[in-house]
C-alpha cells in the first residue's frame, strides 16, 4: 500500500496535484485508507455562517451567501464528503429549496454536495459505476473549479475546488477517458501475499473491533506526527524550485510515452514539487520526476478501452538517462615518464594495458552487446497439436482476434426504463423533458410549471390570502424525460469445429471484440455464453467489466461438435435470472454462429424450438452470420427468423460498410430518377 499512502499524502501536501484514483481488487481496504486521510488534513479558516466555505483571505465574489463584508471567521476541519453511487443530480449540485419556495413564495437555493466538498475531499466509492450525467457534472466542476446550477428557475454559481478521490474494482468496468484524465494520480493495489503481513492486518482489525477507542489512542501520536509533517511540507511547498532541467525531463517523459494533451506534464510537475517538499527539500531531483511519472502516467497511456493501465519502467529510465546532465570529464594530468627510451615499464615497447601475452591480445575480447554474442538457432516452437476434447471433435488452441472496428448500432425496440446509457430509447433521469405526469411513488424530479398549472385553478377555493401558494399533494407533477438506456448484451458464441478455421475465427473474434467495444462505449452490461463439444457454458456472468469479456474471448479455444440448442437454452436461463435481479434492464441477444447444429438426432429442429422459446419471451436478438465459402446454406438467417431478430453478416457489421451501402443505394436511386426524367 506504499503507493496509495504516498499518493494520498502528496495530495494532502498539494491539492493542486488533482486527486487519486485507487484501482484494486475487492477487500483491500481501499475505502478505509481514503477515509483515514480526512483526519490528517489541516484545518481551514472559513467565513462565519457561509455555507460554501469561503476563505476569509480570498472571498468568492460570486458566493450565493455573500457579500461577506464584516463577517467573522471560524476554523473547522476540512470535510471529506462521500458521493454515493446512487445519488441524484439535485443532491450533487443543489436545487431549489422547495419548502421555502412553496411556503414563502421565494426562490431559495439549497446547496449540494459539491458546495460541501469545497476546500475538502470529494470521495466516490465505486466511481466507475457512477451514472454518466453525474460524471458530466463532476467533469465540469473539476475543470472550472466552480459549479454552475441552472434548474427550477434557480441560477447560482459557487466555487467548487476539491480533492477528487475515487476507488474502483476494475472487474466492474472502466471509467470514461474524460473522467479518468481528471484524476491527477492513479495507484494499483492488491492484497499482500506475505503471510506475516496478512497476519498483522488481521491482528489489527480484530484489535480495533474489540476496542475502537483504545486502538485509536495507541496510534494517536503517530497520526499527529504525520499531520504535522503534512503541515510542514505545505509550508515548504512555495520554496521548492523546479529547475529547467527537471522540467525538461518531465516533458521528455510525457512526449516519450505519447500521452494525450498537456495535463500529464502539469500534473507531473506539481507531483514532483510535492515530492520534494514531502522529503524536506527545496529542489526537485531526478528521483522525484521518476516517482511522479509512475503515479501520474499509467492511466493516461491507454490507447483503447481494453488496454490495462501501466508504464514501461525501462523506457522511463532510458528517457531520464537521455536527458540527464552530462558529467564533466575528469581533468587529465601529464603523461607518466616511461623511461629514457620512451618504452613501457619493461622497456619492451608501448604498454597495451591489457596485461596480455607477447601478442598484446590478452585473450579473447568480452562480448560487448547482443551483436557480439554467438549466433543461435531459431527456437521458434511448432504449434501444439490439437487436443482431443471430451464430447467429440478436436480442440484447437486459441487464436488472436482481428483489430476492432466501429460497428453499426443495434438497439432494443420500444421505450425502456433501465439505467442510463447510450443504446436504446428509454425514460431516464437525464435527457429532454417530454411531458409531465403524476408521481409514481416518491417525487424525484418536480415539473414546476406543470405543478403550478395544476394548483392555480384551485387557489380561490382554498382561501389563498398572501403570496404563498396553497398546494396539495394531488397538484404535484414530475418530469418525464426521454433519453437512452444501457442494456444487457448477452453474446452466445459458437466455438465448435465448424468455426475453427484460423482465419475465420480470427475474423469472428475481431467482430465480437468490436461489439464488445461498442458495448463499453454505450455503458452496457455484457455476458458471454460459449457452446462447443457436448454442452454450453457461461464463460462470463453478466458484468460491467467489458475488459474481462475481451480477455475471455482471447482465451477461447475452438473445436468439437455444435450444440446450438444448448447454447440458446443456456442463454434463456441467464436472461431469466437477470430479469429477476434487474427487471428494468432490457436484454439484447447477439448469437455468433454459422447456423449449423450437430450432436444427436434432430439437432437443428431442437435448436429452432429453443430459439422460439427466446422469441416468445420478447428477447431482442441479432444473429451474426459467420458462414463463409462459395456454398452457403443460409442456416444463420433461418435461425434469426425463428428468434424474430435480424441477421447480419460480418461484412455488414462494419459501420463504414453500412454507410457505403446507403451511399450506393442513394446513387442508384439518383441515377434511375435522372434517366426517367430524361
Amino acid at each position: 500500500m506504499d503507493d496509495l499512502r504516498l499518493g494520498l499524502l502528496l495530495n494532502a501536501v498539494s491539492p493542486a496535484v488533482g486527486g487519486v484514483l485507487v484501482r484494486g481488487e475487492k477487500g483491500t481496504a481501499k475505502s478505509t485508507m481514503v477515509r483515514a486521510l480526512a483526519g490528517l488534513l489541516p484545518s481551514i479558516d472559513v467565513v462565519a455562517g457561509c455555507r460554501f466555505a469561503c476563505d476569509p483571505a480570498a472571498v468568492d465574489p460570486q458566493c450565493p451567501d455573500g457579500p461577506h463584508a464584516g463577517a467573522g471567521e471560524d476554523e473547522r476541519p476540512a470535510f471529506l464528503v462521500e458521493l454515493p453511487v446512487g445519488v441524484s443530480e439535485d443532491r450533487v449540485v443543489g436545487s431549489l429549496d422547495l419548502e421555502r419556495a412553496l411556503a414563502e413564495g421565494v426562490k431559495a437555493y439549497e446547496p449540494g454536495l459539491l458546495a460541501k466538498a469545497h476546500r475538502g475531499v470529494l470521495y466516490i466509492d465505486e466511481v466507475n459505476l457512477l451514472q454518466d450525467h453525474l460524471v458530466d457534472l463532476l467533469l465540469d466542476a473539476a475543470a472550472m473549479g466552480r459549479s454552475y446550477v441552472e434548474r427550477e428557475g434557480v441560477s447560482v454559481r459557487h466555487a467548487a475546488r476539491f480533492l477528487l478521490v475515487g476507488t474502483m474494482n476494475p472487474e466492474e468496468g472502466e471509467l470514461r477517458p474524460q473522467l479518468l484524465d481528471r484524476f491527477g494520480l492513479t495507484v494499483e493495489i492488491a492484497a499482500t501475499r506475505d503471510a506475516d503481513e496478512r497476519a498483522e492486518v488481521v491482528r489489527r482489525r480484530l484489535g480495533y473491533d474489540a476496542d475502537p477507542t483504545g486502538f485509536a489512542a495507541r496510534w494517536a501520536d503517530r497520526e499527529r506526527e504525520l499531520a504535522e509533517r503534512i503541515t510542514a511540507a505545505r509550508e515548504l511547498l512555495p520554496s521548492v524550485e523546479l529547475s529547467d532541467l527537471a522540467l525538461r525531463q518531465i516533458t521528455a517523459v510525457c512526449a516519450a510515452f505519447e500521452v494525450d494533451g498537456l495535463r500529464a506534464d502539469i500534473v507531473m510537475a506539481r507531483t514532483a514539487v510535492a515530492l520534494a517538499a514531502w522529503a524536506g527539500r527545496t529542489e526537485v531531483r531526478e528521483e522525484d520526476v521518476r516517482t511522479a511519472a509512475r503515479l501520474a502516467l499509467p492511466h493516461r497511456r491507454r490507447r483503447n478501452p481494453f488496454d490495462a493501465p501501466g508504464l514501461d519502467e525501462e523506457q522511463l529510465d532510458r528517457t531520464l538517462a537521455e536527458h540527464r546532465p552530462e558529467e564533466p570529464e575528469e581533468p587529465q594530468g601529464p603523461p607518466e615518464d616511461d623511461g629514457p627510451d620512451g618504452g613501457g615499464p619493461d622497456n619492451g615497447g608501448p604498454d597495451n594495458g591489457d596485461g596480455g601475452g607477447p601478442d598484446g591480445g590478452g585473450g579473447a575480447p568480452e562480448p560487448s552487446g547482443p551483436d557480439d554474442l554467438p549466433a543461435r538457432e531459431d527456437s521458434t516452437e511448432a504449434p501444439a497439436p490439437p487436443r482431443q476434447r471430451p464430447g467429440g471433435g478436436r480442440e484447437s488452441a486459441p487464436v488472436a482476434a482481428d483489430q476492432p472496428y466501429r460497428t453499426r448500432l443495434f438497439k432494443v425496440d420500444g421505450t425502456g426504463r433501465g439505467a442510463q446509457g447510450r443504446r436504446s430509447p428509454a425514460e431516464t433521469e437525464a435527457g429532454h423533458t417530454i411531458r409531465a405526469r403524476r408521481p409514481r411513488g416518491r417525487l424525484s424530479r418536480l415539473h414546476l410549471s406543470a405543478t403550478l398549472r395544476a394548483a392555480a385553478p384551485h387557489q380561490a377555493a382554498r382561501g389563498r390570502s398572501g403570496r404563498a401558494l396553497v398546494l396539495r399533494r394531488d397538484d404535484l407533477r414530475e418530469q418525464v424525460r426521454r433519453g437512452r438506456e444501457s442494456n444487457l448484451v448477452l453474446f452466445v458464441v459458437d466455438a465448435s469445429g465448424s468455426m475453427a478455421a484460423r482465419q475465420r475465427m480470427t475474423a469472428v473474434k475481431g467482430a465480437v471484440l468490436s461489439l464488445l467495444m461498442d458495448a463499453y462505449q454505450r455503458r452496457d452490461k455484457i455476458g458471454l455464453v460459449t457452446f462447443r463439444g457436448a454442452d454450453a457454458e457461461l464463460a462470463l456472468p453478466p458484468t460491467s467489466s467489458v475488459e474481462v469479456g475481451a480477455a475471455r474471448l482471447e482465451q477461447l479455444p475452438t473445436g468439437g461438435r455444435t450444440p446450438l440448442e444448448a447454447g440458446l437454452l443456456r442463454a434463456h436461463e441467464v436472461l431469466r435470472v437477470e430479469r429477476l435481479r434487474d427487471p428494468d434492464r432490457r436484454p439484447l441477444l447477439v448469437v455468433v454462429t454459422d447456423g449449423r447444429a450437430t450432436g444427436g438426432r434432430d439437432a437443428l429442429p431442437r435448436a429452432r424450438r429453443a430459439a422460439g422459446l427466446l422469441a416468445a419471451q420478447g428477447v431482442a436478438a441479432v444473429v451474426l452470420d459467420c458462414e463463409s465459402g462459395p456454398v452457403r446454406l443460409g442456416l444463420a438467417r433461418e435461425l434469426a427468423a425463428h428468434l424474430n431478430g435480424d441477421a447480419v453478416s460480418l461484412d455488414e457489421l462494419r459501420a463504414e460498410g453500412v454507410a457505403s451501402l446507403v451511399r450506393e443505394a442513394r446513387t442508384t436511386m439518383t441515377t434511375t430518377t435522372t434517366r426517367k426524367a430524361a
